[in-house]
């Protein structure tokens, strides 16, 4: 299978999963990140305003949402959307959106927030849970041990928080299996889980 007509069965997936939980917030994030693979900006924006209806404090996809407004040369709204989340992303502690949205800032000549948390963090746990869109910040509790005994049970117990991994457990995991029929004894099906598994939790 081509690269472009796999591409396009991906969004296929995702626009299936968004239209059948429409409050499923990784499915329109996965299925806006994948339109803009293909180009499709004015989709691309629409998913990524969905997500942030549903989860206001997922940093990263304000990022996406202007650079879709951007192609779609709607530049106002795309700095409006960059001021406001920069202002999400320095709250939470999320520096890397922060700093990618600053930088696109500049480069359209626009104001740049000031930061109010660079010099004033506040106490929390020490542990910082990669997953974009993690609603811990600083509260973070790092899982007791790795959830399996290999190398992605590692990578997940380092980097993923334990309120993000149960969440995928209890909630996403079910709906990934129940939407997309996934055979869990079959090597394709396992496949599938595993792939959906690490762009939840922000391992891909």
């Amino acid at each position: 299978m081509s690269t472009m007509s796999q591409l396009q069965e991906r969004i296929l997936q995702f626009r299936k999963m968004a239209h059948d939980d429409p409050d499923n917030e990784l499915g329109h994030f996965r299925l806006g990140q994948l339109l803009i693979e293909a180009g499709q900006h004015d989709e691309a924006a629409k998913a990524f305003e969905r997500t942030l209806e549903l989860s206001p404090q997922f940093s990263k996809v304000y990022h996406l949402l202007a650079l879709s407004l951007l192609k779609l040369n709607r530049e106002k709204e795309a700095t409006d959307v960059l001021q406001k989340g920069f202002a999400v992303a320095d709250e939470r502690g999320d520096n890397m959106p922060r700093d990618d949205m600053a930088q696109l800032l500049k480069q359209l000549g626009k104001p740049v927030p000031e930061s109010s948390k660079a010099a004033a963090a506040g106490p929390g746990s020490g542990f910082r849970c990669q997953r974009p869109g993690c609603m811990a910040g600083k509260q973070a509790r790092q899982l007791p041990k790795a959830p399996m005994n290999d190398e992605m049970g590692q990578r997940i117990f380092e980097s993923v928080c334990a309120d993000c991994w149960m969440d995928w457990l209890r909630n996403y995991s079910i709906k990934v299996i129940n939407e997309l029929r996934l055979d869990l004894s079959s090597e394709r099906g396992q496949e599938e889980y595993d792939r959906y598994m690490r762009e939840y939790l922000g391992l891909e």
